[in-house]
């Protein structure tokens, strides 16, 4: 039992750092000389980075993907923190069903973050704003972090429904 529980706390602690690189990192859509994510689009030629802004013609779909993005990380958080209290607070026999709700909410909320960025990356990307030509790019680590973070959420999600406490 000692194992299966270090397997479960190892297990969200991946999904809440990977979650976090996945909405700090700025590797949503790369190219040859650029990067770009949901806060700011950077040039790797001559270093120089500009904040994502209004101003851009989609950034309704970049705020709910930034939206979406902080509230997953916070829910997994939350989970990880109610795990451990009821951890200690369930009496043997009973499940972990406040925790699962909370990380499934988690795995909502990324997979809606990357839903709407796998949808609307052709119009994000035809900004004129933006410093340089970004619409030949392709998807970049963070995003392809965003959807093995919505699994690992969703796996343990699951197991925190299925799991229960035991001596």
């Amino acid at each position: 039992m000692l194992i299966l529980l270090a397997f479960i706390i190892v297990f969200h602690i991946t999904s809440a750092a990977l979650l976090f690189i996945s909405t700090i990192d700025n590797a949503w859509w790369v190219g040859d000389n650029f990067s770009t994510d949901v806060w700011r689009m950077c040039t790797l030629n001559s270093s120089t980075c500009a904040a994502i802004t209004d101003q851009f013609s989609e950034y309704q779909s970049i705020q709910a993907v930034q939206a979406s993005m902080i509230l997953s990380t916070i829910f997994c958080c939350v989970a990880f923190l109610v795990f451990l209290l009821q951890l200690f607070r369930l009496k043997q026999g009973e499940r972990f069903v406040l925790t699962s709700v909370i990380q499934l909410l988690s795995c909502l909320c990324v997979m809606i973050a990357a839903s709407i960025y796998t949808d609307r990356h052709e119009e994000l990307h035809k900004s004129k704003e933006y410093i340089t030509e970004v619409s030949k790019g392709q998807y970049g680590y963070s995003f392809v972090l965003a959807w093995i973070a919505f699994a690992f959420t969703l796996i343990s999600g699951v197991m925190y429904l299925v799991l229960r406490k035991r001596k």
